[in-house]
């Protein structure tokens, strides 16, 4: 098949009118939007190639007396200039005059132009009219909207209707087929913004109609990586390469001496550059191993050598300080490769996420080894019972200090780690103890390095022939990186393809999208304090075109992996992003509850003990969007770094170096520094999510912070590892303490976040919705909730102890405990008898809520020690067991099922 885009296409403007050979067509539509006998025409910027209809923002200008509806009227006109008739008696003030600066679309065989066209407000473009220059109207369309409560209501309708290049099919997928979107059924709130779900709606199914005929489905258009890149075919290794802004190409490396001249490329219609270097003597003319590069004339006869955009594996000369990135063509021989041996384990009811950083998990200043981490730590993760790690910057990036997330080559691996092979042991370690593995992706940006990322190939084309958009739009200022254009056809291969890469090639179980707030909005999120009013979702700031994108990201992955777990990291709480894409949702499994470890900081630096309101921090746990999952966290890597501190280093800070012996009593500070450590983990888990995250060490309450070598620092390691000593000594209170000879170790931090763990495998209450918040109460500090069918009573007086408590319940019978912080394994003072029955007495009239104790109908009394969180279980008095073994057996019949 050839690669890239076909060159002739039709669209559909009225459903009766169709305009096909594009050849030599400027495709210009114009808007005339009437707001209460107010006209305004403006052009829409189409500088989206060739397929999609960019959701272009424009400058809002005060609108008053708006009517009770609007019309949009869309003109489309031949000719690469657009003239509108005007009468400059007519015109207004400024203020009622919108600029609006096009980058008019031109199909394949022809070139960009930029135009400025001066809009009046008063302007009626009739059919047909124009100067004497102007060019005859094509067609036209109007549609008339409903008015909304805002002008940004109106233009989201405005974009809904606009047209996309495609095939003979309508482009706009028929109204019946966009009536019945499943999210506005789940929150009926959204129905005021149905015109913008039904658009992106309409985008999505068109692209999956455009990928089914022109490349065989986006399952197919996703194996991008079998056609660009390097490909062994039959008699050689064919390269292909997109680089429209090439003037000329040649492949070099060491299979040439980095000559070129005789490896010159061939380009077609699309920008694609390919060549076939036929093999040698039987054998690969390019050997595994060796380095590549693509090398480019630029248009001013500048040449360039930059890392093929596909490389899958790139590598730096270890002893040249500051040296560049070279690709490497890896093909291993058979007996070279590593074959899988293990499957992947079942989706776990709850994930229950480590996330790891391979390059610093080691106790030595060095950078770690995949192999090291899969033999060192990941026994560590299986034994305190995670379910699931998370691996970050495992993509390449030239620059280690930015965790990965700067990165310059999309599918290779990060090479200071290991070669592909090794990545493969690691993961496939992880399945064969039971670990599923998400690797953190990123596609929210890319790094701006030229000699060896794909900035290289923006040489200061137009974006259509760009990863990036250019200028503005193509930069974040806050992180200094290059921003995709998602509209574009070839990024939206590249993008797909890598993830269908990392899913197939390395046995990948799903993803974290980095940065999704950043891709949502063309703001970025920038100096953004969401509110939670939907405006701030489904207005002219949300970029539909990334929307979409990870729209066609979710269906992909659950395609090619229905048991796929994929998580968003996003602040805004956009809704529907967890929510199926069938349902017009954007389709991750998972969001971070990111607002939760904000809540912590501001608790740890700014509030005494007693300030502490329960009613808040339940508040924080349990805001989150009804029938959309969140994972829960106290602390991730972004709370560990320079410049910051981890709750650990919160709580006791200087005395974590001096204070963690347990051949001394501890200190104040350190006490209740590992009691609240404890509480915070574990209300977290159990009442802020469906999932829970933990980072690389913070189980244990690892001290300090990481600083990734840097000149700020001296290129040190020192603080960029992880010091797993301290939870293997004796006699430090990471971990235990053999205390008078006593065989019986006492595990503290890391022993409790093993237990919570183990709790939720025994009871499953973090998959669970039933989730009941039944007293929050200030004076005593106390809150009590149900998860599942468990009873959490935490107690966060910093003094006070409650003998006697009253707890509400659902269910009656006999609880005992399941899980105590205080006790003595976990560093706690062992206050609390978990011999002891507490059988549940009735409150209130049956069948009257409001006359029960804290709304619930039975209750039990407890003791409810100072700075300690107790859990009861349901004792099960009708045969073996309890009610927690019967929980955990059915949840792995639906595992096995």
């Amino acid at each position: 098949m050839e690669i890239g885009m076909r060159s002739s296409f039709t669209t559909s403007l009225t459903g009766k009118m169709q305009i096909s050979s594009f050849n030599s067509l400027w495709l210009i539509p114009v808007w005339r939007i009437r707001f209460c006998g107010i006209t305004a025409t403006m052009q829409r910027q189409s500088n989206s190639f060739p397929f999609f209809d960019s959701f272009h923002r424009w400058k809002k200008k005060q609108v008053v007396n708006q009517s009770q509806c609007f019309s949009v009227l869309l003109l489309y006109y031949n000719g690469s200039n657009l003239n509108l008739s005007s009468n400059s008696n007519q015109r207004d003030s400024e203020t009622d005059t919108m600029i609006a600066s096009s980058t008019l679309l031109r199909l394949p065989t022809l070139s960009l132009q930029t135009s400025k066209v001066a809009i009046n407000s008063r302007i009626f473009a009739q059919p047909g009219v124009g100067s004497s220059g102007s060019q005859p109207l094509l067609a036209y369309r109007r549609v008339v909207f409903p008015s909304r409560n805002s002008i940004n209501g109106k233009v989201d309708c405005c974009f809904y209707t606009s047209a996309v290049l495609t095939d003979d099919n309508s482009s706009i997928t028929a109204e019946e087929e966009m009536e019945h979107i499943g999210i506005l059924s789940t929150d009926p709130s959204l129905e005021q913004y149905k015109d913008h779900f039904k658009y992106r709606m309409s985008r999505y199914v068109d692209q999956i109609k455009l990928f089914t005929k022109h490349e065989g489905g986006l399952e197919e258009f996703a194996r991008g990586y079998l056609k660009f890149g390097f490909n062994n075919e039959e008699g050689g290794i064919v390269y292909h390469e997109w680089a429209p802004a090439a003037q000329e190409a040649q492949l070099i490396g060491d299979f040439n001496g980095w000559d070129g001249s005789n490896h010159k490329m061939e380009k077609n219609q699309f920008g694609v550059w390919s060549i076939k270097i036929p093999d040698s003597d039987g054998k690969s003319a390019i050997p595994h191993n060796s380095r590549v590069k693509f090398r480019f004339k630029h248009s001013d006869g500048v040449w360039a050598d930059r890392i093929p955009a596909w490389i899958k594996y790139a590598t730096v000369d270890p002893s040249s300080f500051g040296a560049p990135y070279d690709g490497v063509y890896w093909n291993p021989p058979s007996s070279e490769r590593y074959h899988f041996k293990h499957p992947r384990p079942p989706k776990p009811l709850a994930p229950r996420i480590y996330e790891a950083h391979v390059g610093m998990s080691s106790s030595e200043p060095v950078v770690s080894s995949y192999r090291e981490f899969a033999d060192n730590v990941l026994p560590r993760i299986r034994a305190n019972n995670y379910n699931t790690v998370q691996l970050m910057a495992v993509m390449e990036h030239s620059y280690y200090a930015s965790f990965g997330y700067h990165v310059t080559n999309f599918f290779a691996v990060s090479s200071r780690s290991g070669t592909p092979e090794d990545l493969k042991y690691l993961i496939d370690k992880a399945h064969s103890l039971g670990l599923r593995v998400l690797m953190d992706v990123v596609h929210s940006h890319a790094s701006n390095n030229v000699t060896d990322g794909l900035n290289g190939f923006d040489v200061g084309q137009s974006s259509h022939d760009s990863y990036f958009h250019i200028g503005e739009r193509g930069y974040h200022k806050l992180w200094d990186s290059k921003l995709f254009n998602y509209a574009n056809w070839e990024v939206l291969r590249f993008l797909l393809s890598n993830l269908r890469w990392w899913l197939e090639e390395y046995n990948f179980d799903g993803f974290r999208f980095d940065g999704v707030t950043s891709m949502l909005y063309h703001h970025h999120g920038i100096n953004m304090g969401f509110s939670g009013n939907y405006n701030e979702y489904f207005s002219e700031a949300t970029d539909v075109d990334a929307v979409v994108y990870l729209m066609l990201a979710n269906h992909l992955i659950h395609e090619i992996l229905p048991d796929a777990t994929v998580i968003a990291e996003d602040v805004s709480g956009m809704p529907g992003l967890g929510r199926p894409v069938s349902e017009g949702g954007v389709g991750f499994d998972y969001r971070l509850a990111m607002a939760v470890p904000d809540k912590w900081i501001d608790y740890l630096k700014n509030k005494s003990d007693m300030e502490w309101l329960m009613t808040e921090i339940s508040w924080s746990l349990t805001n989150r969007r009804y029938s959309e999952k969140c994972i829960s966290y106290a602390e991730s890597h972004d709370q560990a770094i320079v410049g910051d501190k981890t709750i650990a280093f919160f709580l006791m800070d200087k005395e974590m170096y001096s204070g963690m012996s347990c051949l001394t009593e501890a200190s104040p500070t350190v006490d209740r520094g590992i009691a609240l450590h404890k509480m915070i983990h574990f209300i977290t888990m159990a009442l802020g999510g469906e999932g829970y995250l933990n980072f690389m060490g913070n189980e244990f309450g690892h001290p300090e912070w990481i600083d990734f070598p840097r000149e700020g620092n001296g290129w040190s390691y020192e603080k960029c590892r992880r010091q797993w000593n301290l939870v293997d000594t004796e006699h430090l209170r990471y971990k235990n303490l053999s205390i008078m000879l006593k065989a019986t170790a006492l595990y503290f931090m890391n022993a409790f976040d093993r237990a919570m763990n183990s709790l939720d495998d025994k009871f499953a209450f973090v998959s669970s919705s039933k989730q009941i918040v039944s007293s929050t109460n200030e004076e005593d500090k106390v809150i009590v909730f149900e998860r599942g069918d468990l009873v959490f009573v935490f107690n966060f007086h910093p003094e006070t102890s409650y003998d006697g408590y009253k707890v509400g319940c659902d269910l009656p019978g006999k609880y005992r405990v399941a899980l105590d912080s205080d006790a003595l394994e976990f560093g706690g003072h062992g206050r609390v008898g978990h011999d002891a029955d507490h059988f549940t007495s009735p409150e209130g009239i049956p069948g009257v809520p409001e006359t029960n104790f804290n709304n619930r109908p039975n209750s039990f009394k407890v003791l409810s020690p100072s700075r300690t969180c107790v859990v009861y279980y349901r004792v099960d008095e009708t045969g073996e067991g309890n009610s927690g073994s019967k929980v955990s057996q059915s949840n792995e019949k639906k595992r096995s099922d």
